[in-house]
């Protein structure tokens, strides 16, 4: 189910892990960071305006790739296909979600912290899983433990990644991108600083690892 997922993460680089508390900023915001350099866009369902965004910018922004972040349960997993929404992220996985998601086309980015939880979820088919929380999980360290016995899963490591760590985890041969939130700090959405955000996705997309 992740095979068309492979593509887009492969070629994100930096993925903006958005907060959306007002519709009307869904789609400013997602122009702003796709003309800085950044077209996946996660938008976390961590509010009542984030499926409306999604629904907005899937429509307004189709050369963009949104999914849906902070998916729990099998309700946010349909919520988040009816939304329009490319792909979805969970911070962690239980089984009846992972089978939740067995049932729909859009591809999920489960998240793991550990090698038990690894494993589990390549037995389950996910070669790429969201690394998370990142850094708290061990971050650099545990991503190159790992990297040697559990060498076919690659990661997208999220949770304390900024612009002065994004390159080196981007450096590691099981990264194959990562997620951050720097570029579209909550502050500068709600000054709607569209210019800054632009220039901030800009400099995020020129990080290599």
């Amino acid at each position: 189910m992740q095979q068309t997922l492979v593509p887009v993460l492969e070629q994100a680089g930096v993925v903006p892990v958005i907060v959306v508390e007002n519709v009307s900023d869904a789609l400013p915001l997602a122009q702003a960071l796709v003309e800085g350099g950044l077209n996946v866009l996660e938008v976390t369902l961590r509010t009542e305006a984030a499926l409306a965004a999604v629904e907005e910018i899937a429509k307004h922004l189709p050369d963009a790739h949104v999914g849906t972040g902070t998916v729990l349960n099998a309700g946010d997993i349909q919520r988040s296909v009816d939304a329009g929404a490319t792909f979805m992220v969970s911070p962690g996985a239980t089984e009846a979600l992972l089978d939740a998601a067995d049932n729909v086309s859009v591809p999920l980015l489960p998240g793991a912290a550990n090698p038990s939880e690894v494993m589990r979820l390549f037995e389950r088919g996910y070669g790429y899983q969201k690394f998370f929380p990142a850094e708290a999980a061990g971050g650099i360290p545990m991503l190159k433990s790992i990297g040697g016995p559990l060498a076919k899963v690659k990661f997208c490591p999220t949770g304390g990644v900024s612009p002065n760590n994004a390159s080196d985890y981007l450096a590691l041969s099981n990264v194959v991108c990562v997620g951050g939130s720097w570029m579209a700090a909550p502050k500068l959405v709600a000054e709607k600083n569209w210019a800054e955000i632009t220039r901030l996705a800009k400099e995020a997309s020129q990080l290599k690892g």
